[in-house]
């Protein structure tokens, strides 16, 4: 870890949390990236180029088109870098076109150079310096002006100004989040590493930056295991001690609801939620959810359970499910009781739909799986289900211990939904029926028929009709 040149301590009501010893301590306002002495793996000295591995890993359009934005920066009189997961994904060899870029200079007026020479659409974010570029192709640039950050206190927004590459990158997550690429046709493809993030991607760590990085940003002790857990890396150990002790403090309870609800999010949408959960709870880090939320081996055993239905799911080639993450997020909150559930989505800031879904789960998912269990007319177990969107169905399958009740879910999912009546309201009208509720008994009872199989064919329905209004 690399030493501070300073002492620097957070003060939580009369406690003093002291990170390093040797020079004076200084109160808690600070830039996010202090003065360092060499880290342990220092970037090398002599600038290495990527272009090869661009042009490798990169399609023909994709890289003439980094090449073209770097020579209008070189027009334009600035400085362009592709920065953050766009490097590290490349250099991992992951498949990665979600583009960030930082500009040195006016980052807003290059994007609308950069879309006037493209025919792109620009959306601007003027409070925030920064810009959207949406290609005709449908690719997009985010471009941002380089900036660099200091903190008021721990947790806080932070305070802004324009700065250099080297200032963005300081104020970055950890050292593999650190290396930016410059697209400037002189020195197109070159490397910058300044913080030994081309190391720690080779040794497969994960390293803050500095001993307060987790004081200045909370949120990222869930952004330091998802990664850890994604890429199959391992958080080096003075990371790990640091992110111990900012869990012990409490201070992710300072967290806004929508940034703790993001990051939660973004936890139940990695491909293997199950790892990072587990993860978070080796860091005592699931009660900040709810004071009652533990690990366990039935809550691993549920989720592995949910990733096995979500997988079903997605071999019916019935289309993706729209939000997989509400399906862990049912099973994550199933472990605690339903007041405990109610507390924990109060907090929350989750869509007002999931939200509802998660709460119905929560009180009605136990009760109607028994429904499901027993053997009973498919209309039966088609009106118990057809107003459930996918996700909780999704979830009620890998929750159904019966043969029988897997069934009634799978066939409302793969048969029934697809299932209507022939006749509609125009043809009632049409055989002499005034408009009316009786309408929709009429059709209701036409739809169940059709899944009970005892009407097949429009005739049949006719007949259905005048028996129902003799």
């Amino acid at each position: 870890m690399p030493h501070l040149t300073w002492t620097g301590f957070w003060v939580l009501g009369d406690k003093h949390s002291l990170f390093r010893d040797g020079t004076e301590a200084v109160p808690y306002r600070f830039k996010s990236c202090p003065t360092v002495t060499p880290l342990p793996h220092p970037a090398s000295r002599t600038p290495r180029s990527l272009r090869s591995i661009m042009r490798e890993r990169l399609s023909v359009p994709f890289f003439s088109l980094l090449q073209e934005t770097g020579e209008l920066a070189e027009r334009r009189r600035v400085s362009v870098y592709a920065v953050g997961g766009f490097v590290r994904d490349l250099l991992l060899g992951i498949p990665n076109v979600d583009l960030d870029l930082v500009v040195e200079g006016h980052g807003i007026r290059f994007a609308k150079d950069l879309a006037r020479q493209y025919k792109a659409r620009v959306t601007p974010h003027e409070r925030f310096g920064t810009a959207t570029v949406t290609f005709p192709d449908g690719h997009t640039f985010d471009i941002a002006t380089a900036r660099s950050e200091s903190y008021d206190a721990p947790a806080a927004l932070p305070r802004v100004r324009r700065g250099s590459i080297k200032e963005d990158l300081c104020r970055r997550d950890f050292t593999i989040n650190t290396l930016a690429i410059r697209l400037n046709a002189p020195r197109f493809g070159e490397l910058v590493d300044h913080h030994g993030g081309r190391r720690d991607l080779k040794d497969k760590t994960i390293r803050v930056l500095h001993g307060l990085s987790f004081v200045d940003d909370p949120t990222r002790v869930f952004r330091a295991i998802r990664f850890e857990q994604r890429l199959g890396f391992h958080l080096h150990r003075d990371t790990a001690v640091l992110l111990t002790e900012t869990a012990k403090m409490g201070l992710v309870r300072s967290l806004s609801p929508s940034r703790l609800s993001g990051e939660l999010l973004h936890v139940l949408s990695e491909r293997e939620p199950g790892k990072t959960l587990a993860r978070l709870a080796d860091f005592n880090l699931l009660h900040f959810i709810h004071a009652q939320l533990k690990w366990s081996a039935g809550l691993a055993r549920l989720l592995d359970t949910v990733k096995q239905a979500i997988t079903w799911h997605a071999g019916l080639s019935l289309g993706r499910l729209a939000s997989p993450w509400v399906v862990y997020a049912m099973a994550l909150l199933d472990v605690l009781p339903h007041p405990a559930v109610q507390e924990t989505l109060a907090r929350l800031t989750f869509p007002r739909r999931h939200t509802q879904s998660l709460l119905w789960v929560s009180q009605e998912s136990a009760r109607l799986l028994q429904t499901l269990d027993r053997t009973a007319k498919p209309s039966e177990m088609f009106r118990a289900l057809c107003n459930l969107p996918d996700e909780t169905l999704v979830f009620l399958m890998a929750k159904a211990r019966s043969t029988q009740g897997k069934q009634n879910i799978s066939d409302q999912i793969t048969t029934y939904r697809r299932v209507g009546s022939i006749l509609n309201g125009n043809d009632l009208k049409a055989m002499g029926l005034k408009p009316g509720p009786l309408y929709n008994r009429i059709l209701d009872r036409l739809l169940d028929a059709r899944v009970d199989g005892t009407v097949e064919t429009e005739a049949n329905e006719r007949r259905l009709v005048r028996r129902m209004v003799k």
